[in-house]
């Protein structure tokens, strides 16, 4: 079987007709971007399916979000990595398609309703579901480098420089880029 491809884990078509209905579902709930999703990504992948590890997943994640690009890129890493080519192909599919339809059925249902105090109620609700989401996004990318006390200080770190002062979030970054590379967040 080629693992370019179907993958190395050679997924038959049953495992990428539930990877793209999983990810069909997560599109529909994805408040914030794709990225909200990724803890229920994490627990299907890696809890329930096994076909990726809690470091895989996180590399995933992080070698997409430092690519340029869009950051629904790391949807097409995780694919990549689960099931190669059609892997790839099941959760962009499964990402993309029901929310770019759904965003642009509600986005001219808004335009004509945007008056609507309901509407304007629902839109002010969503800030705080998102920025939830966000936390919790972040929580799972954390926790396996959280072991690691190196990891775990330059995180708090770069919480404190964030939280107390109008830097840009490109300072921290290098600071995290320059203590890997020096071996110290190990």
């Amino acid at each position: 079987m080629n693992t370019v491809l179907f993958g190395p884990l050679g997924l038959g078509p049953a495992d990428f007709a539930q990877l793209l209905g999983h990810f069909t579902l997560l599109s529909l709930l994805a408040i914030g971007g794709a990225i909200t999703t990724a803890p229920d990504m994490q627990r299907f992948v890696v809890g329930q399916q096994g076909w990726l590890s809690d470091a895989q997943f996180s590399a995933s994640v992080a070698l997409a979000q430092a690519a340029p690009g869009p950051n629904v890129l790391f949807v097409a890493v995780i694919g990549y990595n689960v099931g190669g080519l059609v892997g790839v192909l099941a959760t962009l599919a499964g990402t993309l398609l029901p929310s770019s339809l759904l965003t642009l059925h509600a986005t001219r249902w808004g335009e004509r309703q945007r008056e609507s105090r309901l509407l304007r109620a629902f839109t002010t609700g969503l800030a705080p579901l998102t920025l939830g989401l966000l936390v919790a996004t972040s929580w799972i990318l954390f926790e396996p480098a959280a072991q690691r006390l190196g990891s775990a200080l330059l995180a708090a770190l770069t919480l404190a420089i964030m939280l107390r002062t109008k830097w840009s979030p490109l300072v921290p970054i290098g600071i995290g880029a320059l203590a890997g590379a020096l071996g110290w967040a190990g």
